[in-house]
């Protein structure tokens, strides 16, 4: 009789996808669950992880500490060893925020002194460095994601951006601290713990090698959080506690691509240009012509039915001035809009055969997979660090790709449409 070594409930669908890839690459069998599940009972014959996605990440706060207590307590109920809280590795969130809530609803229901605050992922340009969210070498409040159009970034120190959301102090240890011996550190938390009944504790995380030691330090904490970063670290630490390694998916599929690109990231943008610059059949929506009725839906449906081309992008990811030009018709009723649009462009496409649906971008990664209405996944290999491909356990056709609009190569769209394609 197997367990489940790890339960990790994350903010958004792509963010709980991207965890899991990690995991699997360290070959633990790992589920993916849209919502918490109906069921009340899970029963593995072998180690596995399940994480749980929620929409939590701009969520009125009361919800959305509610539903991550409730998929917490799921977990616990089905004898999860250790949690999970996770979130973006550029810390998506508001002044007032969702992720200090969360965390200090957890802490105090199984009564849990401290955690670790870790949302760097050093593969995708994300580190932590003297406490301070640092992104491909800039602040994080200093990068684009201050434009962010639901939660723009007005600080990088991890201690501060808490201090509005949570509620309880920080304990940071730099990457000098991480270097002594394992002793020493643990000391310096202890006697912080005889100070405050409970606090975060902020390492800084530059590279692999401070993952290893942030879990030979903290990794049989019951409740850790982050990003995607330390679930390598986390794996390996599984493996070899258990001595297993499970088999891989078949990644391919037949039947057409769609890519749905809603992310206004820079990264996502390069790859839409880079899409395109290859030749590929691409469609723009346009959010102010959705608006006002010369575009739609079914418009934008008739053209990519009406392509031969294996692959078609729909996107509707912008510059920030063109996104801020278009949310003056509501910031709110743009999202809607571009939400029902990608929802109905997704349903479409699986009714006529598109068994490879590849999407970018947090909340239009949500729209679709609520659309679909598959709740339950399997996942398979990494087409890029983070962005696994996702097979529904009541499809087992499908091939659904869904990637942070932060994350991938240039080229991440060609190399999702080939991997995923039956030769």
């Amino acid at each position: 009789m197997g367990k489940i070594v790890l339960g990790i409930v994350a903010d958004d669908f792509s963010g709980a996808s991207d965890a899991a890839s990690f995991l699997v690459q360290q070959g633990i069998k790992t589920y993916l669950f849209n919502g918490t599940p109906a069921e009340e009972h899970f029963d593995t014959k072998e180690n596995i992880a399940i994480v749980i996605a929620l929409k939590t990440r701009t969520e009125e706060t009361t919800l959305a500490v509610q539903q991550s207590l409730e998929a917490f307590e799921w977990l616990k109920n089905n004898g999860a060893s250790q949690l999970y809280v996770k979130y973006c590795s550029t810390f998506d969130s508001t002044k007032e925020g969702n992720i200090g809530p969360i965390i200090d609803a957890v802490l105090e229901k199984y009564d849990i002194p401290y955690t670790v605050l870790a949302p760097a992922l050093p593969v995708n340009g994300r580190i932590v460095k003297d406490g301070h969210l640092i992104v491909n070498g800039v602040p994080l409040n200093e990068t684009h994601m201050r434009f962010h159009p639901l939660t723009p970034m007005w600080e990088s120190d991890l201690a501060k951006l808490m201090e509005p959301q949570g509620k309880y102090p920080s304990l940071k240890l730099n990457h000098e601290i991480l270097e002594m011996e394992n002793e020493k550190i643990l000391k310096i938390v202890e006697d912080f713990a005889l100070e405050h009944e409970r606090f975060y504790i902020i390492p800084d995380y530059m590279e692999e090698t401070h993952a290893e030691k942030i879990v030979e330090l903290f990794g049989d904490l019951q409740l850790l959080t982050g990003g995607s970063g330390l679930m390598t670290a986390l794996g390996k630490k599984y493996n070899k506690e258990s001595n297993h390694v499970s088999e891989k998916l078949i990644r391919s599929t037949k039947g057409k691509a769609i890519i749905l690109a809603g992310s206004c990231s820079q990264a996502t943008l390069d790859q839409i240009d880079t899409f395109k610059d290859s030749n590929g059949k691409y469609i723009k929506i346009n959010p102010i012509d959705l608006g006002n009725g010369t575009q739609t839906k079914e418009e934008i449906w008739d053209h990519v039915q009406a392509s031969n081309d294996d692959a078609v992008l729909v996107y509707s990811s912008d510059k920030p001035e063109n996104v801020k030009k278009a949310q003056s018709a509501g910031t709110e009723k743009v999202s809607y809009l571009l939400e029902q649009t990608t929802a109905y462009l997704a349903t479409k496409a699986v009714e006529n055969g598109y068994n490879r649906i590849i999407v970018a971008g947090g909340e239009t990664s949500g729209a679709v997979t609520k659309i679909l209405g598959y709740d339950s996944y399997q996942i398979g290999e990494s087409i890029a660090p983070g962005v696994p491909i996702m097979v529904p356990l009541k499809n087992k056709d499908l091939r659904l790709v869904l990637k942070s609009g932060n994350f991938g190569q240039k080229d991440f769209f060609l190399r999702a449409a080939k991997l995923t394609k039956e030769d």
